[in-house]
């Protein structure tokens, strides 16, 4: 993903890399991050959100997951539901106003991994990728998201792409394939 105002390489920054587990779920997950306003199915939104609520007094709640039954039947009634929606729905503003993609398309699972890990790697390791002083991301409680310039925690400053995998990712690349 690409944020807007953020560049690096004379081009846009890259500001977060993923991937699915699953077959034909990428339709799914741009779903997840997008358009559906729960943030306890998308890491990326419960991220964004940790910055608007930086400070705030509903922050350590913005962390719980209701997601299963047990989680619903302790946790809800500790929540304010109408304020989340209120959250969620800024994170979506957000999100559809100031980020876009582009699609890799790797069939093979094990691939997709490697790739995801080996970009973030390359990326989480490049002193020319980093945020500007205007990135949201900045404002996370998360020092690894403030580090990295990532909107992402895990497989930070890891092994970075070869010139093989570079050389795959530019021939799979479609013309023109952000969104």
């Amino acid at each position: 993903m690409f944020e807007r105002g953020e560049l690096a390489h004379g081009t846009d920054r890259i500001v977060r890399i993923g991937t699915h587990t699953g077959e034909n779920q990428l339709p799914s997950r741009i779903n997840q991050h997008f358009l559906k306003e729960n943030k306890n199915r998308s890491i990326f939104r419960k991220n964004v959100g940790r910055c608007f609520l930086n400070g705030h007094k509903y922050a350590e709640r913005w962390e719980y997951d209701i997601t299963s039954r047990e989680a619903r039947i302790k946790l809800l009634p500790l929540l304010d539901l109408v304020f989340e929606k209120q959250i969620e729905a800024q994170i979506s503003h957000y999100i559809q106003n100031n980020l876009s993609f582009i699609v890799i398309p790797v069939n093979e699972k094990s691939k997709r991994l490697q790739l995801e890990s080996q970009l973030i790697g390359t990326v989480s390791l490049c002193r020319e990728c980093r945020p500007s002083i205007e990135w949201l991301g900045l404002k996370s409680p998360l020092v690894k998201i403030k580090q990295s310039g990532l909107w992402q925690v895990q497989r930070l400053y890891g092994n970075s792409l070869s010139n093989t995998d570079v050389d795959f990712i530019e021939r799979m690349i479609v013309s023109d394939t952000r969104c």
